[in-house]
């Protein structure tokens, strides 16, 4: 996990809602989300700088399509995102649970396409 997951995972574990039970690296289909709750039929990715580049971010777009036909919305975050003040990535996921409008087609969050803040040499996630 990286450090923005482990950061983002220990608010989702306390998210005070009935069916609102997190699971980390959890099949959806063929493919394994970052978060996914199954009752709520809620993806929360997060993604990594090299996400920004155009051939992963087409990848992204085609994932979470993939993703919306299996019934479920997406919610995407960058890393930086989630390190910078992950209290607000817990609110906006706490709003999408508790929006009486939500249901699976009606959110996609895309990640941004402008690249995040370029990191020094050095300061990259360890896995």
């Amino acid at each position: 996990m990286t450090d923005a997951e482990r950061k983002l995972w220990s608010r989702l574990k306390d998210i005070p809602l009935p069916k609102s039970h997190f699971r980390r690296q959890a099949p959806v289909g063929p493919y394994f989300a970052d978060f996914v709750c199954h009752d709520a039929k809620l993806v929360i990715e997060i993604d990594g700088e090299h996400h920004a580049f155009p051939e992963n971010a087409t990848r992204d777009v085609k994932r979470t399509a993939a993703l919306n036909a299996y019934g479920y919305s997406v919610l995407r975050f960058w890393n930086h995102e989630i390190l910078g003040d992950v209290d607000a990535a817990a609110d906006t996921i706490y709003a999408t649970l508790t929006d009486p409008d939500f249901h699976c087609d009606s959110l996609m969050r895309v990640s941004p396409s402008i690249i995040p803040p370029h990191r020094k040499r050095g300061e990259g996630n360890r896995r």
